[in-house]
């Protein structure tokens, strides 16, 4: 059951790690669009993406359109703020790896405790099972 539980923390970091390397690699290639003035371009490449068939199987494309409108919105504010948007990723991307260690080392505790747990159940069953 030990293993179990390590298998599954492993998991859950591993996944974590993949989304956060994700949304830095967005967010860093985001600000140097903003920044060099394509925000107008990548407005009108958002706003007409085809929604492909095997997502409108999973997902209505009633709120894919509002999805894609909100994309559109953020953008255009994001565009508006111009190269102050770049100078907001020189700390917002350190700030994800600390929101990352943060979640980590929450899962790790949690972990432990688990583990921890699962020892002291066993022996506390293993115990009963001695006086019984």
């Amino acid at each position: 059951m030990k293993i179990a539980l390590w298998i599954v923390f492993a998991l859950l970091c591993a996944l974590w790690t993949g989304a956060v390397l994700v949304s830095v690699e967005l967010t860093g290639w985001l600000a140097t669009t903003i920044a060099s003035g394509q925000a107008n371009d990548l407005l009108g490449a958002v706003g007409q993406w085809p929604v492909p068939a095997w997502v409108a199987l999973w997902v209505d494309p009633v709120w894919l359109q509002e999805l894609q409108a909100a994309w559109v919105g953020a953008i255009g504010w994001l565009g508006q703020s111009g190269p102050a948007f770049g100078s907001i990723v020189g700390w917002l991307i350190p700030m994800i790896w600390v929101v990352w260690s943060v979640v980590v080392l929450l899962l790790l505790l949690a972990a432990v405790a688990g583990h921890f747990m699962l020892g002291k159940l066993s022996k506390t069953a293993v115990g009963a099972r001695n006086t019984a």
